[in-house]
């Protein structure tokens, strides 16, 4: 075992969950995932967090601190986790305290959409900009704001919590409500917008892996799913580049994997709704990072509330 500085990130979601070892610089050197299972209830998930960061620190040493990566609404402050939407169980959960106790060291707790704008912000495609919207465009759909060179947190901690906006009169109930964005521009509303339109086609078990496969294919009821998801996610981008004014929204998973299909009509229903001098000023892209922005996304809960230099 090799002592050195270094940082154990926690990307916590709905679907995997990797502990990582990594440095200040957004590097990553070890890494340890495993499929979340959220549906077990947080006890068994918990322990499967606690061992993974022990194996790493079994092999590297004592961290220096730990970030966290993970779904709202939580208050960062206190690091409490209040009952995500993909993490069932996770009810009032004192995250930060129990990670502190459990490992001895200075823990930061963030939000995936803001601890991804970061990430990109400092390692990715907004290097440089002082104005950034990220979406985390993966299983759901949530906004990190870096508004003149900050992040931006609001009043009650919770900026950025778009997925819930009721973009359209109607759709599949996702977030809480019908005719959320989450319900049309996520993987999660990928899924239910092929079940609910094409209910003797598209089984209760489809995935938005599956969808997008099968778009890419040439399927034409699965491109059709793809192009309204895509018309929707230009369209809730518009408002924010309008309200906002800023120089490029960097958009995640989904238009990593598949940005051939979504970015094209993203980037023309933007120039259609948003105001030109906006529309103009703002680039639309795919994380720079790519797979990787979950694993640095981690890190940078650390670096940046941890005062450390990227």
């Amino acid at each position: 075992m090799t002592e050195r500085a270094w940082i154990l990130g926690l990307d916590i979601g709905g679907t995997k969950t990797a502990a990582v070892a990594g440095t200040a610089k957004g590097e990553t050197f070890d890494r340890f995932t495993f499929a979340s299972r959220p549906e077990r209830g947080f006890e068994p998930m918990w322990r499967d967090i606690v061992e993974a960061g022990r194996e790493l620190i079994a092999r590297h040493g004592q961290p220096e601190a730990i970030g966290v990566s993970i779904g709202g609404p939580m208050d960062h402050a206190r690091g409490i986790i209040f009952s995500p939407p993909n993490l069932p169980g996770w009810d009032e959960i004192p995250c930060r305290s129990l990670l502190e106790e459990a490992f001895g060291v200075p823990v930061h707790v963030e939000h995936d959409a803001k601890a991804g704008a970061l990430a990109e912000w400092f390692f990715g495609a907004a290097r440089g900009r002082r104005n950034v919207v990220f979406l985390t465009f993966g299983t759901g759909l949530g906004a990190g704001l870096i508004l003149d060179g900050r992040l931006y947190r609001g009043a009650s901690d919770n900026a950025g919590d778009v997925g819930h906006w009721r973009i359209a009169d109607d759709g599949p109930l996702v977030y809480g409500k019908r005719g959320s964005w989450e319900g049309y521009s996520s993987g999660t509303g990928l899924a239910a917008q092929a079940r609910d339109r094409y209910p003797d086609r598209f089984g209760a078990d489809v995935t938005a892996r599956e969808v997008i496969e099968w778009a890419r294919e040439g399927d034409a009821d699965a491109r059709e799913i793809v192009d309204v998801s895509a018309t929707y996610l230009g369209r809730g981008i518009a408002l924010l580049v309008d309200l906002l004014n800023v120089e490029v929204v960097v958009l995640g998973s989904l238009a990593v994997r598949a940005g051939d299909l979504f970015l094209p009509m993203v980037r023309r229903v933007v120039a259609e709704e948003a105001q030109a001098i906006n529309a103009g000023a703002c680039e639309i892209v795919p994380s720079a990072l790519s797979d990787r922005i979950g694993d640095v996304a981690a890190l940078c809960a650390a670096i940046y509330h941890g005062g450390m230099e990227p």
